[in-house]
């Protein structure tokens, strides 16, 4: 194999790549990528047997063949070469040697026989969705997955395929996400994909702001996203997520309306002398007033006090500020609406508008 390329036409795709890539492998082969090249384009394979990124080039090989390299040595030496500069790789049967300029590398190599692929997916069913909906509705929920939780299936985010449409939810058991955006998807009834929590952090790299329809194509045990000129598949975990609608409060009789920054700062701020283990902090709601109040073991105390809208009787509850603090910074609009019930009942969380429909629920502590 010989091919010659400009170091900023390879440097993109090797650091797409490079992401699934895990630094320590048990298998030597998984510290490597996979690299073909042919008269229209070279490929760039890397997996961590979970997930698979794929990466086209489009650009004619002197010569076509493929081979495995190591991932991280190949991406350091591109990122380290000067700008403009051309990289030539050629490959014997031991061997792999890269040359720019007066720089000179010769890589070791693994048989291409013993690179793993993800078997071949048999697509059941198509989603086409504008890239930045896709990208912005994962990052509105991601950060409530659960992280090696035993409940193996809140490891992940869970994407429901409705007629028209495409939700996202995530929960670890404490508080729940939700959000969802309009889509082409094929016939087939309503079907939940739960995606590891690895192929749901390179899919949000992989994701733009553009507005460019993009296609997930969906098979029994994986699914696989088309972006541009790259494509992710990652198994999908296999599992029955919980019943997410159940845990929505139906039954809210207290409706708080706030500015977002307020309450955001608010709690900033008390947090800061709240418990570290626990991060609890109280809400004392009163008419048009909502007081944050923390405290610690060290006996020390903050409290906030700001306006809201809201009249009714007075309520105490108490809630981990990250969580609430992880929604806030998630909701897309400047006011939010509080729903609450009693101290012992979540609150529901949502934009004070139907711009962007998202959901974020918060269990409340005790304190």
């Amino acid at each position: 194999m010989k091919l010659k390329v400009k170091r900023e036409e390879l440097l993109r795709p090797l650091q797409i790549v490079n992401g699934v890539v895990e630094r320590r492998q048990t298998l030597p082969i998984l510290s490597n990528l996979l690299i073909k090249a042919d008269a229209d384009q070279i490929t760039l394979v890397g997996t961590d047997l979970e997930v698979e990124m794929v990466a086209y080039l489009e650009h004619a090989a002197e010569e076509a063949g493929e081979t495995t390299l190591p991932a991280r040595k190949i991406l350091d030496i591109c990122r380290t070469l000067p700008e403009d500069a051309t990289i030539t790789l050629e490959t014997n049967n031991e061997q792999a040697t890269v040359r720019s300029g007066k720089s000179r590398f010769r890589l070791s190599m693994l048989p291409v026989g013993d690179f793993p692929s993800l078997e071949d997916m048999a697509v059941l069913r198509e989603v086409r969705i504008k890239e930045n909906e896709l990208k912005h509705m994962i990052e509105r929920t991601h950060f409530a997955m659960a992280q090696q939780d035993v409940r193996y299936y809140l490891n992940g985010l869970m994407l429901e395929i409705r007629d028209d449409q495409v939700r996202a939810v995530a929960t670890d058991g404490h508080r729940l996400a939700l959000s969802q955006c309009d889509a082409e998807v094929t016939e087939g009834e309503l079907q939940q994909l739960i995606i590891p929590r690895k192929g749901v952090t390179e899919l949000l790299r992989l994701l733009e702001d553009g507005e460019d329809l993009i296609t997930l194509e969906i098979g029994a045990n994986h699914v696989r996203v088309r972006v541009h000129d790259t494509s992710l598949t990652t198994k999908l975990i296999d599992g029955r997520f919980p019943d997410y609608e159940r845990v929505l409060p139906q039954q809210t009789d207290k409706q708080v309306v706030a500015d977002k920054g307020l309450v955001r700062d608010a709690l900033t701020r008390t947090s800061i002398l709240s418990n570290e283990k626990f991060r609890g902090v109280r809400f004392s709601l009163g008419d048009g007033v909502l007081r944050t109040q923390a405290h610690n073991p060290e006996q020390e105390e903050a409290e906030e006090e700001i306006e809201v809208q809201y009249q009714g009787e007075s309520l105490e509850i108490g809630f981990n500020a990250s969580y609430v603090l992880d929604a806030l910074n998630a909701v897309a609009s400047e006011e939010i609406l509080l729903q609450l019930s009693d101290p012992n009942s979540s609150c529901l969380i949502t934009p004070n508008d139907d711009a962007v429909p998202s959901k974020y629920v918060v269990m409340p502590m005790r304190l």
